[in-house]
């Protein structure tokens, strides 16, 4: 492991926390520092920013969504599964809903349907609804041939994405809203807010009360809240990076939260034990999504949707305890399919390879991806997981910034049934038979693309800096900082420090925490077998984030260990 950092303060200079922070912001290569500082308000901006296409698309589509309301028409909101998907679909299921649509939501699931558009999903859709409009969120952006089926059926398709495009353009969609540096949920916010803008703008003059929309003031309330939230929680779930726009959304979401009245979100934080707790992106990556993703991932991903927009308490409580199981029976499984590709990895030697592929008949599709990321977590190096569906097989590929993911399967495509994603995360479809001319073809693949180095990781912290300039003072002037995540970590910072004492905590003795010589608290979580090299008095290089917490109305400095 390589140990890096981008800054050096050296003993003895002079520094303020201003200044610190000045230098965190040249590390990111921010060139707009009031407006990251201070994002816009996602109420100021307008779908039709994003593009010079978006105005002529727009206006078509509102055309069509006016022809729509007038006939009674009927609006599927064909949504993704994950906690992106589904945030944004209830943002786009409920604003058309509340205009007074004849809508539904509609959510594939996972394992008989699979990702996005499929014919077997259209001809559901078809079959449950027979609509006169598809609006995508989440999705669509690679799905030209299925598009063109449901085209064939006389259902046109509006696609609301941020994926990757493929080589082929979505050229039979009705019109296609593609915003890569959004989320999902971000491209369904400001689509939706869009179509609301317009019918409360025409639903007012006299003479177009056949419109008949009562829900203006509810609809402007919940665009101030409840759907910023509900695309922050998606846009952090989906590792979007917090620059621009989505610093935006994510910061003004998070806001948001203790506006918010609807049971739902009441509920799920309650049963999380955090609805006193302010929410950062700590609380909506690890405990709000996941629990979201959860149903998805093991049963029907609707029941995840449905708790965003009922309002009935006692539904939402039946609901969030069935999250709370799912989520459960999610982490359990996790860890057992974890520990098994492990074994495999060891057993087959495969850390000779410079690239993981490992595949099964019984890992559960819903948690390949969650199994992809622990191996990478693990042995840093990219990882394809891939488990038997029907006749084929699925696979959930993640990966380190040397390799991108996506466009390396896409190199593959004639092997593959389907694929889409990122850099670093990926999924796709591939037939049983050419499952080992796959094997074979990625792992040479990968071979002449990555070096040694770049499986060599590396941990590189903002700042080198003696910990006597960590104070309170500037931990809070890391704030401005905030929301942290992807594209904008959390500030880091390099220390050496003497290490005076140090125990283990936690129910299994798991957690390590030490004090350096100046009575700095650290705290290094999974590290408790690390107590037994430790002696009082050595000197370590630590990586850390510090944070301020208080007990008892007590506040003091913990260091969260990144790395010693």
């Amino acid at each position: 492991m390589k140990l890096l950092w981008k800054k050096e303060i050296r003993q003895g200079e002079e520094i303020t926390p201003n200044q610190i922070v000045q230098l965190l912001i040249e590390n990111r290569g921010i060139k707009n520092v009031d407006e990251f500082l201070n994002p816009p308000s996602p109420l100021n901006i307008k779908l039709e920013q994003f593009s010079k296409s978006f105005p002529a698309s727009l206006k078509k589509v509102l055309k069509l969504l006016e022809r729509i309301k007038k006939e009674n028409g009927t609006i599927v909101v064909y949504t993704d599964y994950d906690a992106d998907g589904i945030t944004g679909g209830a943002i786009l299921w409920e604003t058309l809903h509340l205009l007074g649509f004849k809508t539904m939501p509609y959510v594939p699931h996972r394992v008989t349907e699979g990702y996005g558009f499929s014919l077997k999903g259209i001809d559901s859709v078809k079959k449950q609804f027979d609509p006169d409009l598809i609006i995508s969120v989440d999705h669509g952006i690679t799905a030209e041939k299925k598009i063109a089926y449901a085209k064939s059926l006389g259902i046109p398709i509006v696609i609301t994405d941020h994926h990757l495009k493929s080589d082929t353009p979505p050229a039979s969609a009705f019109a296609v809203f593609h915003v890569p540096e959004l989320s999902g949920s971000g491209v369904a916010y400001f689509f939706a807010k869009a179509v609301f803008e317009h019918f409360s703008n025409i639903a007012m003059p006299a003479g177009r009360q056949e419109y008949g929309i009562s829900n203006i003031n509810q609809l402007r309330n919940y665009f101030k809240a409840d759907y910023l939230t509900f695309a922050s929680i998606g846009t952090v779930a989906d590792l979007v990076p917090l620059t621009g726009i989505s610093r935006a959304v994510v910061k003004h979401g998070l806001a948001q939260f203790p506006k918010i009245r609807r049971v739902g979100i009441i509920e799920l934080l309650k049963q999380a034990g955090i609805e006193r707790k302010p929410i950062t992106t700590y609380e909506v990556g690890f405990i709000i999504a996941p629990r979201i993703n959860a149903v998805g991932r093991l049963e029907h991903a609707i029941e995840a949707l449905r708790l965003l927009c009922t309002n009935d308490k006692t539904k939402a409580q039946e609901l969030t305890a069935k999250i709370s199981k799912k989520n459960s029976e999610r982490q359990d499984l996790v860890t057992q399919s974890v520990l098994e590709a492990e074994k495999i990895v060891i057993k087959k030697k495969l850390l000779n390879s410079k690239l993981l592929i490992l595949y099964s008949d019984s890992w559960h599709e819903g948690v390949i991806g969650l199994i992809a990321s622990k191996l990478v977590e693990k042995f840093y190096r990219p990882v394809i997981i891939m488990t038997k569906s029907g006749l084929n097989y699925k696979g959930s590929a993640r990966s380190i910034p040397a390799f991108h993911m996506t466009n390396s399967l896409r190199e593959h495509k004639n092997l593959l049934i389907d694929v889409g994603g990122h850099a670093q995360a990926a999924g796709f479809t591939i037939e049983s038979k050419n499952l080992d001319k796959f094997i074979s073809a990625l792992t040479s693949f990968a071979a002449k693309k990555l070096t040694n180095e770049d499986l060599v990781k590396t941990v590189t912290a903002d700042i080198k800096l003696p910990i006597s300039l960590i104070t309170k003072t500037l931990i809070d002037k890391l704030e401005q900082l905030k929301p942290t995540g992807m594209g904008n970590p959390n500030p880091s910072f390099l220390s050496v420090v003497a290490i005076e004492k140090a125990y283990a905590m936690g129910k299994e003795q798991q957690h390590l925490k030490f004090y350096s010589e100046n009575g700095m608290e650290f705290v290094a979580f999974g590290k408790g077998d690390l107590l037994k090299s430790l002696s009082r008095g050595e000197v370590r290089e630590i990586v850390y984030c510090p944070e301020l917490n208080e007990w008892n109305g007590n506040q003091r400095i913990t260091c969260r260990v990144l790395h010693m």
